[in-house]
């Protein structure tokens, strides 16, 4: 993985590849994060129904 950071860092440059690294570690977050929102918002309608 360190091989491919320095890499990409030589390649295009040190602010886009720290966007790109950051931007693939939160991908996984942010999906738990619209999953739960998800959820919340099904919750929210049943029991406004109720």
């Amino acid at each position: 993985m360190y091989d491919q950071l320095v890499s990409l860092i030589s390649t295009v440059g040190f602010p886009i590849a720290v966007s790109i690294y950051l931007l693939i570690r939160f991908e996984n977050k942010i999906d738990l994060l619209v999953k739960s929102i998800e959820d919340l918002r099904e919750d929210i309608s049943a029991v406004i129904k109720n």
